[in-house]
């Protein structure tokens, strides 16, 4: 690296004349905000400027966004610069909003009958120990809106299912106040608050059919009673019936002797 020494300044007042250590090669170097700021030594004017012309945001918007409850990495994303450029305007701003959460949890939640003795953090636990969860497990965070008042955010896991509550923290007297936006965070400091149920669509009545279609019909003809088969009856009785039976044929008669001898007849007749 090359040393140089200032000897003056540009014609129109914008340059400083630098000249290197040999006295042969002169140098010209813009008389901006940057090069100010490192003559003082003013190391965080110099970052903030190094941003301001790298960044499409200035730090006062950075930390307006930070403010309103967007994150570190939503800024840096946004302005089109690395996440450690973003951090040193975000500290300050993420400590006040961590400040107003530690403040909201002391405030006294808002029910129907007026604010409550406990406060929100004590309340809160209870409510989660009643669930069988674990107080302790619970993210508190807070954003400034556009009104200028603070929102509370409350966000846990219970089984596979992540769980936020919303509410609004005024700051006053004996700690302020807070009240819920949603319905998760009533749950929390309501016992007797139940959700209400989802409307059920009305069915709609079915048309009713047109008087014809219930015409009487004439009632069908009965079938045919099928006569028996007399052919077959007969022929099976006749295979049934038993073969008569035959006379005995008379034998014929014998003629005796005395008969052949006389000439008398067998019939006995003369």
């Amino acid at each position: 690296m090359r040393e140089l020494k200032v000897i003056g300044l540009s014609a129109d007042g914008k340059r400083v004349i630098c000249q290197d250590a040999n006295g042969t090669d002169k140098f010209a170097i813009d008389a901006d905000d940057r090069l100010r700021a490192a003559a003082r030594g003013d190391l965080s004017r110099l970052g903030q400027i190094q941003i301001e012309m790298e960044s499409s945001l200035r730090p006062r918007e950075i930390q307006a966004r930070i403010r309103a409850g967007a994150t570190v990495q939503q800024v840096a994303t946004a302005a089109g610069v690395d996440v450690s450029r973003i951090e040193r305007f975000a500290h300050p701003v993420l400590l006040e909003r961590q400040r107003a959460a530690e403040m909201a949890s002391a405030a006294h939640p808002v029910r129907n009958d007026g604010p409550a003795v406990s406060t929100l953090a004590d309340t809160v636990a209870g409510a989660m120990f009643a669930r069988g969860g674990d107080p302790d497990a619970i993210e508190w965070d807070a954003w400034k809106v556009e009104d200028g008042r603070w929102t509370v955010q409350l966000q846990w896991r219970a089984g596979r299912s992540d769980n936020k509550a919303h509410f609004r923290y005024t700051p006053g007297a004996h700690g302020g106040t807070v009240a819920a936006l949603d319905d998760s965070a009533r749950e929390l400091i309501d016992p007797t608050f139940t959700r209400s149920l989802r409307p059920v669509a009305v069915v709609a009545p079915l048309p009713e059919p047109e008087p014809e279609l219930f015409a009487e019909r004439p009632a069908p003809l009965p079938e045919p009673e099928q006569e028996p088969e007399v052919v077959a009856q007969e022929h099976t009785e006749t295979q049934q019936a038993p073969a008569p039976r035959r006379g005995r044929r008379s034998k014929p008669t014998v003629p005796t002797w005395e008969d052949v001898l006389l000439g008398v007849r067998s019939s006995g007749q003369n």
